[in-house]
């Protein structure tokens, strides 16, 4: 059973889908909760379902970044990193100065989280990045997917070794059905649900609380730092 009492766990992107599940999970555990969000009607339902302390924070503001660690407790136990979802668009009419502004929140985003992790999480707690499969397989507009997704396990790797004891590992998750998906199929949704209800070998969709209870195994497990986990519901076995 994962126990995180008394645990502080920081949720970077803790109001919806995986965020908020994982925020839902680790309350269940017994942490104590501290949750960032862009849109405070969001936060604020998270603060009063969850008796959670809240912060808005947009990852792609480094200054607001470093401000919002340097307010933390002196030793936080867990921080978990769902921020927003891929960016889609063919190489063709791809907007360079958008696709600057992903690539930094993204990448260089993640390796500004980590180190200011370095000085806020305990020996041995955790630092958890949320990516996707995007790299597995090509495909049209999946571009910029594709690189935030291979080079979050590079940055996971090696941010493990620079940060030791504090464990860093990363989550690659496959279609989820979350909001966020929901906004970016719109009719398309229940078709792409049915899809994989027949082609997953676990013939169902996957969902947050499949990612969540992941990443928190991750935070009370450790023996585990430096590695990537999928949760795809075997989408990658398939044809």
């Amino acid at each position: 059973m994962n126990d995180l009492s008394e645990n502080i766990v920081v949720v970077i992107g803790g109001t919806s889908g995986i965020g908020l599940e994982t925020a839902r999970q680790a309350h269940d555990a017994g942490a104590k909760l501290i949750l960032t969000g862009r849109d405070q009607g969001r936060l604020d339902a998270a603060r009063d379902e969850l008796g959670a302390s809240t912060a808005t924070l947009d990852l792609a503001d480094a200054d607001g970044l470093r401000r919002f660690f340097g307010e933390l407790p002196a030793q936080v136990d867990h921080v978990l990193v769902s921020g927003s979802g891929p960016a889609y668009a063919p190489i063709a009419e791809m907007d360079f100065d958008q696709a600057r502004a992903v690539l930094d929140e993204h990448l260089l985003g993640s390796l500004r989280i980590a180190r200011e992790c370095a000085a806020r999480v305990r020996a041995a707690g955790s630092l958890t990045f949320i990516t996707g499969t995007h790299a597995r397989r090509p495909g049209v507009g999946l571009t910029l997917a594709a690189i935030g997704a291979a080079a979050l396990p590079a940055i996971t790797a090696n941010a493990a070794l620079e940060l030791a004891p504090m464990r860093v590992n990363a989550i690659a998750a496959g279609f989820v059905d979350t909001p966020l998906s929901a906004r970016l199929l719109g009719d398309e949704l229940e078709r792409r649900r049915e899809r994989l209800r027949t082609t997953l070998p676990i013939q169902r969709v996957v969902g947050p609380v499949d990612v969540a209870a992941l990443a928190l195994h991750l935070m009370t497990n450790t023996a585990l730092t430096g590695a990537t986990y999928d949760v795809d519901g075997g989408q990658q076995l398939v044809p």
